[in-house]
């Protein structure tokens, strides 16, 4: 059992924030093993061809058969604001005493060979290696996983608000509760310590891809809890827009359910997703509605993201009116 202590700490020690390195790298479990991951399944299906090219072997190399990811791919966020690069640029600077240590936490004596070698090689690949899989398998879902993220987080603090802290706790899984301050996770599979937070705070860490409340494997880490965010089954469900029937009429239904959608930026793998459907089928509308003058696109990294144009919004509203 992990405990961490809270004598003495204020309410606003307790925080919460969202990690995206987190996520990514817990998601390498989903490789490993699939199965355990069953909601996830149409995402693997939907990044299959973009691993094609990535390092995989690294990736895979990232967690073991329990499943346990390195300490130090899981660095606590600062905010619920936190980005990817400056998580990557954190990893990229630590101690390489420190990363062979962890490495040999999750793999003892035998590391697997994408992980032998120089240490300082071995970190520039699996940063290297994790920013190509973000840019890959994550960047175009991202804004839909991070709403998912946020709307947890919006909650239990609405948990708190209404119900104190111990509720909010219990709320975050089965394994964790508050007990005479002392909050208590029992998944953890590593042994246990018991640590004061006081100086440090708890971070609380919602995740798409933590199936309970885990903790780091060291007490040396800060304190931080990642649990699994509420939500998760409908991240991959198609939505349902709707759109005036007039406009409907004018441009064709999946035309009108773009235009209702893209009143904030969206690539058009994202909004395959939303709308359950290919990204070829998407990209063939933006195009036309694009060219029609009804949607603006600029391009972010390794994707295209549109949003509606003035003469959209101008046009949804009289429709809509």
């Amino acid at each position: 059992m992990i405990e961490y202590d809270l004598t003495g700490l204020e309410l606003a020690d307790v925080r919460f924030a969202i990690s995206p390195l987190n996520d990514l790298a817990l998601s390498v479990r989903t490789f490993r093993d699939p199965g355990r991951y069953p909601l996830h399944l149409p995402w693997l299906r939907m990044t299959e061809a973009d691993r094609a090219g990535l390092d995989v072997d690294v990736l895979r190399a990232l967690t073991n058969d329990r499943l346990w990811t390195p300490d130090f791919l899981h660095p606590r966020p600062a905010s619920p604001l936190t980005r990817i690069g400056e998580e990557l640029d954190r990893v990229a600077a630590l101690p390489l005493p420190v990363v062979r240590a962890t490495l040999a936490e999750v793999h003892g004596d035998r590391l697997p060979a994408a992980l032998s070698g120089r240490t300082d090689r071995v970190l520039r690949r699996v940063v290297r290696a994790l920013g190509d899989y973000w840019d890959a398998c994550f960047a175009p879902y991202w804004p839909r996983m991070r709403a998912v993220l946020e709307a947890d987080v919006t909650h239990r603090g609405r948990v708190t608000a209404q119900r104190g802290l111990a509720a909010m706790f219990a709320d975050l899984s089965p394994k964790i509760r508050l007990v005479d301050g002392v909050v208590q996770v029992t998944s953890s599979p590593q042994g246990g310590f018991r640590r004061t937070t006081t100086g440090a705070g708890l971070t609380l860490v919602p995740s798409l891809f933590s199936r309970g409340g885990s903790t780091p494997i060291t007490p040396e880490q800060e304190p931080q809890i990642l649990y699994a965010a509420r939500g998760v089954g409908t991240l991959w469900q198609s939505e349902r827009v709707a759109a005036p029937g007039s406009l409907t009429a004018l441009v064709g239904a999946a035309r009108a359910r773009l235009l209702v959608m893209l009143d904030a930026p969206a690539s058009s793998t994202e909004l395959g997703v939303r709308l359950g459907v290919t990204t070829t089928a998407v990209n063939q509308h933006l195009r036309a509605l694009r060219a029609a003058g009804l949607l603006t696109s600029a391009r972010h990294g390794r994707s295209v993201l549109y949003l509606r144009s003035g003469l959209g919004d101008r046009l949804l509203a009289a429709q809509a009116g």
